[in-house]
């Protein structure tokens, strides 16, 4: 998913009209302000707190209503993915109505400070973190119509954590510190981690140890048994056989091919 542009409690004045054009670019809106949509000739107003997805398929103009239009926004290229969207049974072109707007908020939040950061990570996390917003808004809307739940309060802290995972690779993590980090029982962090990213917790920890060696092959000339400790094995012939387990290939023959 290439994000295009987004937006992150944008503002705009009530006189603000915008017209996006039938190009095929999927645009996400959460508003903190009332305001109208015209999609095919249909005209909608839109209250507070309401999220809409448009899949790019119609044209779009939506402007203030009575005050200056307040939203975070994200426009993106979904062509790549459009099977994993389709099978979400995501509602299009429609606003919908959540009872609690506080984990999309958070969630479209660390989109924008990803975006914009020069992480080495930046690419694999906005594509975490697009999916997981897409699925979310997918569930609750499945779940309850106009008016669904989509607030877990460990959700937040959940993503925190996994962005932490990936960035810093060379800790020593396990379950329990995890669990630790967002103060939940082990069985219940691990049964969470699942359900809201789709992979076990520690096949998470080990994903962003070998991404980070990838990294490393690529950019630098760091000895084997060096990238093996910069991502946080002690023993390099046990990195050596999980990399080629989930690459294919061993560090050496990647580097060779890269």
């Amino acid at each position: 998913m290439n994000i295009r542009c987004l937006g992150c409690n944008s503002i705009y004045d009530s006189s603000s009209v915008f017209r996006r054009a039938a190009t095929g670019e999927y645009m996400i809106m959460l508003t903190k302000s009332r305001c109208r949509f015209d999609i095919n000739g249909l005209t909608m107003r839109v209250p507070q707190d309401a999220f809409i997805i448009c899949d790019g398929r119609l044209p779009v103009v939506y402007s203030a209503e009575d005050s200056p239009l307040i939203c975070d926004w994200i426009c993106f290229d979904g062509e790549d993915e459009r099977e994993f969207i389709d099978a979400l049974e995501l509602i299009f072109n429609r606003p919908v109505l959540f009872a609690d707007t506080d984990f999309i908020g958070e969630l479209m939040r660390n989109i924008a400070s990803e975006y914009y950061s020069l992480a080495s990570r930046r690419a694999k996390m906005l594509e975490n973190l697009m999916r997981l917003l897409l699925v979310k808004a997918g569930d609750a809307m499945n779940r309850g119509g106009d008016k669904v739940q989509t607030s877990e309060p460990h959700y937040a802290m959940l993503i925190e954590l996994r962005e932490k995972i990936y960035r810093n690779p060379q800790m020593k993590w396990n379950v329990d510190t995890m669990a630790a980090y967002v103060s939940m029982s082990r069985s219940y962090f691990q049964h969470l981690y699942r359900e809201t990213f789709g992979v076990s917790c520690i096949a998470d920890v080990i994903s962003g140890k070998i991404e980070k060696a990838k990294e490393i092959l690529t950019e630098t000339g760091c000895t084997i048994s060096q990238v093996a400790a910069m991502c946080g094995y002690d023993n390099e012939e046990h990195f050596m056989r999980q990399f080629k387990k989930i690459v294919g290939v061993t560090p050496t023959r990647y580097r060779k091919q890269v």
